[in-house]
């Protein structure tokens, strides 16, 4: 297991401390969830803006693309 160096806010630690004793979680669990769901939106933000480079790959419109292909 790595180790990182963290080092929050006082204000970001604070508002662990006082959560961490509303929701009756440990700071470290409020931590990982808190990263799972950052990760998670990140994640969908790539998977985004990889659709949006694919379809950035052509310059064609709707019409020029579709032009000459029969669908039945």
């Amino acid at each position: 297991m790595s180790t990182i160096e963290i080092a929050l806010k006082q204000g970001t630690v604070e508002s662990l401390l006082t959560f961490s004793e509303i929701l009756k979680k440990d700071v470290n669990t409020i931590l990982e969830e808190a990263l799972e769901q950052y990760f998670e939106a990140e994640q969908q933000k790539l998977m985004e803006k990889n659709r949006e480079d694919e379809n950035a790959m052509t310059n064609l419109d709707y019409d020029e693309f579709w032009d000459g292909v029969d669908v039945d």
